[in-house]
Protein backbone atom coordinates (compact mmCIF):
# COMPACT_ATOMS: atom_id res chain seq x y z
CA UNK A 1 0.00 0.00 0.00
CA UNK A 2 1.24 3.65 -0.91
CA UNK A 3 0.24 6.30 1.32
CA UNK A 4 -1.28 9.37 -1.06
CA UNK A 5 -2.43 12.87 -0.85
CA UNK A 6 -6.27 13.02 -0.95
CA UNK A 7 -8.05 15.41 -3.04
CA UNK A 8 -10.73 17.13 -1.72
CA UNK A 9 -13.40 15.56 -3.27
CA UNK A 10 -12.19 12.41 -1.74
CA UNK A 11 -9.68 10.99 -4.63
CA UNK A 12 -6.39 10.09 -4.61
CA UNK A 13 -4.17 13.01 -5.95
CA UNK A 14 -2.85 11.38 -9.46
CA UNK A 15 -4.07 13.35 -12.44
CA UNK A 16 -2.68 14.06 -15.78
CA UNK A 17 -0.86 17.46 -16.93
CA UNK A 18 2.37 18.24 -18.45
CA UNK A 19 5.58 18.59 -16.52
CA UNK A 20 5.39 22.23 -14.78
CA UNK A 21 9.50 21.86 -13.78
CA UNK A 22 12.95 20.79 -14.37
CA UNK A 23 14.90 18.93 -17.52
CA UNK A 24 11.21 17.63 -18.82
CA UNK A 25 8.94 20.92 -18.64
CA UNK A 26 6.53 20.48 -20.87
CA UNK A 27 6.08 16.73 -21.60
CA UNK A 28 2.86 15.01 -20.75
CA UNK A 29 2.98 13.41 -17.70
CA UNK A 30 0.75 11.74 -15.05
CA UNK A 31 1.72 12.81 -11.49
CA UNK A 32 1.05 10.72 -8.20
CA UNK A 33 1.26 12.63 -5.61
CA UNK A 34 2.56 10.89 -2.02
CA UNK A 35 2.13 11.90 1.29
CA UNK A 36 4.57 12.80 4.35
CA UNK A 37 7.52 14.51 4.18
CA UNK A 38 11.16 14.55 6.44
CA UNK A 39 11.32 18.20 5.50
CA UNK A 40 9.44 21.64 6.24
CA UNK A 41 10.29 24.68 3.63
CA UNK A 42 8.67 26.95 4.62
CA UNK A 43 7.63 28.10 0.91
CA UNK A 44 5.83 24.80 0.42
CA UNK A 45 3.16 25.02 -2.13
CA UNK A 46 2.34 20.97 -0.95
CA UNK A 47 2.57 21.43 2.53
CA UNK A 48 -0.74 19.89 2.89
CA UNK A 49 1.18 16.33 2.38
CA UNK A 50 3.01 16.85 5.54
CA UNK A 51 1.94 19.37 7.36
CA UNK A 52 -0.08 18.04 10.51
CA UNK A 53 -0.21 21.28 12.59
CA UNK A 54 -2.32 22.96 10.06
CA UNK A 55 -4.23 20.53 7.95
CA UNK A 56 -5.99 16.62 9.30
CA UNK A 57 -3.93 14.16 8.23
CA UNK A 58 -6.87 11.45 8.03
CA UNK A 59 -8.84 14.27 5.68
CA UNK A 60 -5.37 14.94 3.75
CA UNK A 61 -4.31 11.23 3.11
CA UNK A 62 -5.15 7.89 2.31
CA UNK A 63 -3.47 4.39 1.22
CA UNK A 64 -4.02 3.31 -2.35
CA UNK A 65 -2.50 -0.54 -3.02
CA UNK A 66 -0.34 -0.59 -6.43
CA UNK A 67 -3.20 -2.26 -8.63
CA UNK A 68 -5.47 0.62 -7.86
CA UNK A 69 -2.37 2.82 -8.88
CA UNK A 70 -1.38 1.57 -11.79
CA UNK A 71 -5.23 0.74 -13.16
CA UNK A 72 -5.76 4.71 -12.43
CA UNK A 73 -2.49 5.63 -14.66
CA UNK A 74 -3.44 3.55 -17.63
CA UNK A 75 -6.44 5.26 -17.52
CA UNK A 76 -4.63 8.64 -18.12
CA UNK A 77 -2.91 9.12 -21.80
CA UNK A 78 0.20 10.47 -20.70
CA UNK A 79 3.22 7.85 -20.90
CA UNK A 80 5.50 9.82 -18.75
CA UNK A 81 5.00 9.54 -14.87
CA UNK A 82 5.79 11.74 -12.45
CA UNK A 83 6.56 10.53 -8.48
CA UNK A 84 6.04 13.26 -6.37
CA UNK A 85 5.06 14.65 -3.09
CA UNK A 86 6.12 15.10 0.22
CA UNK A 87 8.97 13.57 0.01
CA UNK A 88 8.32 9.85 -2.20
CA UNK A 89 11.53 7.67 -1.18
CA UNK A 90 10.47 8.03 2.61
CA UNK A 91 7.86 5.07 1.08
CA UNK A 92 11.16 3.54 -1.01
CA UNK A 93 9.99 -0.07 -1.23
CA UNK A 94 6.05 0.18 -1.44
CA UNK A 95 6.92 2.05 -4.90
CA UNK A 96 9.35 -0.57 -5.85
CA UNK A 97 6.54 -3.03 -7.64
CA UNK A 98 4.65 0.22 -8.47
CA UNK A 99 7.58 1.17 -10.63
CA UNK A 100 8.40 -2.40 -11.63
CA UNK A 101 5.05 -2.69 -12.98
CA UNK A 102 4.73 0.58 -14.81
CA UNK A 103 8.06 -0.24 -16.44
CA UNK A 104 6.58 -3.34 -17.42
CA UNK A 105 3.88 -1.79 -19.46
CA UNK A 106 5.69 1.03 -20.85
CA UNK A 107 5.89 4.00 -18.96
CA UNK A 108 8.83 6.36 -18.35
CA UNK A 109 8.88 7.20 -14.48
CA UNK A 110 10.27 10.13 -12.91
CA UNK A 111 10.31 10.64 -8.99
CA UNK A 112 11.35 14.01 -7.31
CA UNK A 113 13.17 14.15 -4.05
CA UNK A 114 14.82 15.96 -1.87
CA UNK A 115 17.84 14.39 -2.14
CA UNK A 116 18.10 13.28 1.69
CA UNK A 117 16.91 9.62 1.41
CA UNK A 118 19.21 7.17 -0.90
CA UNK A 119 17.29 5.62 -3.78
CA UNK A 120 18.29 1.83 -2.71
CA UNK A 121 16.76 -0.71 -5.61
CA UNK A 122 15.00 2.06 -7.70
CA UNK A 123 18.23 3.33 -8.64
CA UNK A 124 18.22 0.86 -11.25
CA UNK A 125 14.06 0.94 -12.64
CA UNK A 126 13.58 4.97 -12.54
CA UNK A 127 14.38 6.69 -15.87
CA UNK A 128 15.06 10.16 -14.48
CA UNK A 129 15.63 11.87 -10.97
CA UNK A 130 14.36 15.33 -10.08
CA UNK A 131 16.46 16.52 -6.96
CA UNK A 132 16.11 19.21 -5.30
CA UNK A 133 18.40 20.06 -2.37
CA UNK A 134 16.93 22.43 0.13
CA UNK A 135 19.12 26.27 0.59
CA UNK A 136 18.95 27.86 4.25
CA UNK A 137 16.04 30.17 2.94
CA UNK A 138 13.89 26.56 3.07
CA UNK A 139 13.53 27.33 7.03
CA UNK A 140 14.48 23.80 7.61
CA UNK A 141 16.59 24.79 10.80
CA UNK A 142 16.74 21.26 13.18
CA UNK A 143 16.67 19.26 10.10
CA UNK A 144 18.79 17.43 7.75
CA UNK A 145 18.33 19.09 4.83
CA UNK A 146 21.76 17.97 3.28
CA UNK A 147 23.58 14.34 3.29
CA UNK A 148 26.32 14.87 1.18
CA UNK A 149 26.63 11.10 0.75
CA UNK A 150 23.17 10.88 -0.43
CA UNK A 151 23.83 13.84 -2.45
CA UNK A 152 26.93 12.09 -4.01
CA UNK A 153 25.13 9.16 -5.23
CA UNK A 154 22.51 11.14 -6.68
CA UNK A 155 25.55 12.92 -8.15
CA UNK A 156 26.85 9.72 -9.42
CA UNK A 157 23.51 9.15 -11.28
CA UNK A 158 23.50 10.05 -15.04
CA UNK A 159 20.05 10.10 -15.15
CA UNK A 160 19.88 12.32 -11.69
CA UNK A 161 19.03 16.36 -12.86
CA UNK A 162 19.50 18.82 -9.47
CA UNK A 163 16.66 21.57 -9.36
CA UNK A 164 17.47 24.20 -6.81
CA UNK A 165 14.60 26.73 -5.75
CA UNK A 166 16.37 30.39 -5.85
CA UNK A 167 14.70 33.61 -3.83
CA UNK A 168 17.67 36.00 -5.04
CA UNK A 169 21.09 35.74 -6.63
CA UNK A 170 22.98 35.90 -3.43
CA UNK A 171 21.77 31.81 -3.22
CA UNK A 172 23.78 31.09 -6.20
CA UNK A 173 27.20 30.81 -3.96
CA UNK A 174 24.95 27.94 -1.68
CA UNK A 175 23.84 26.54 -4.63
CA UNK A 176 27.46 26.21 -6.01
CA UNK A 177 28.79 24.82 -2.92
CA UNK A 178 26.14 22.16 -2.91
CA UNK A 179 26.68 21.49 -6.51
CA UNK A 180 30.30 20.64 -5.48
CA UNK A 181 29.95 18.76 -2.92
CA UNK A 182 27.20 16.17 -5.23
CA UNK A 183 29.72 16.61 -7.76
CA UNK A 184 27.02 17.03 -10.21
CA UNK A 185 28.11 18.71 -13.50
CA UNK A 186 26.40 22.27 -14.23
CA UNK A 187 24.84 20.78 -16.95
CA UNK A 188 22.85 19.10 -14.94
CA UNK A 189 21.70 21.62 -12.88
CA UNK A 190 18.83 23.51 -13.24
CA UNK A 191 17.58 26.96 -11.21
CA UNK A 192 14.44 28.12 -10.30
CA UNK A 193 12.90 30.83 -8.82
CA UNK A 194 10.44 30.39 -6.01
CA UNK A 195 7.14 31.57 -6.09
CA UNK A 196 3.62 30.80 -6.18
CA UNK A 197 1.99 33.56 -8.90
CA UNK A 198 3.36 34.87 -12.26
CA UNK A 199 4.63 37.83 -10.92
CA UNK A 200 6.99 36.21 -8.68
CA UNK A 201 8.30 33.97 -10.90
CA UNK A 202 8.40 36.30 -13.82
CA UNK A 203 10.14 39.34 -11.23
CA UNK A 204 13.05 36.52 -9.68
CA UNK A 205 13.29 34.49 -13.31
CA UNK A 206 14.93 37.62 -14.88
CA UNK A 207 18.39 37.97 -13.21
CA UNK A 208 18.31 34.13 -12.38
CA UNK A 209 18.12 33.54 -16.10
CA UNK A 210 20.75 36.00 -16.69
CA UNK A 211 23.33 33.78 -14.23
CA UNK A 212 22.18 30.27 -16.13
CA UNK A 213 23.52 31.93 -19.16
CA UNK A 214 26.72 32.98 -16.98
CA UNK A 215 27.61 29.41 -15.67
CA UNK A 216 26.20 26.81 -17.56
CA UNK A 217 23.08 26.10 -15.55
CA UNK A 218 19.69 25.70 -16.59
CA UNK A 219 16.51 27.41 -16.36
CA UNK A 220 13.06 26.30 -15.62
CA UNK A 221 10.23 28.17 -14.41
CA UNK A 222 6.77 26.75 -13.42
CA UNK A 223 5.11 25.96 -16.26
CA UNK A 224 1.62 24.75 -14.23
CA UNK A 225 1.80 28.08 -12.09
CA UNK A 226 1.70 30.19 -15.09
CA UNK A 227 -0.98 28.76 -16.88
CA UNK A 228 -3.15 27.42 -13.78
CA UNK A 229 -2.28 29.33 -11.16
CA UNK A 230 -1.47 27.60 -7.46
CA UNK A 231 -3.64 25.24 -7.10
CA UNK A 232 -3.89 21.90 -7.08
CA UNK A 233 -4.82 18.81 -9.76
CA UNK A 234 -2.67 20.76 -12.48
Amino acid sequence: MLLVSRMPGGEPELFGSIQGEGASAGVPSTFIRLAVCNLQCSWCDTAYTWDWKTYDRAEQTMSVDVEDVLARVRSLPARNVVITGGEPLIQRRQLIPLVEALKEHGYRVEVETNGTIAPGELARIVDQWNVSPKLVHSGNEGLARLRPEVLREFGALPDAYFKFVVQQPGDIAELEEVRALAGVPAERVLVMPEGRTPEELECRGRELADICAERGYRFTSRLHILLWGDRRGV
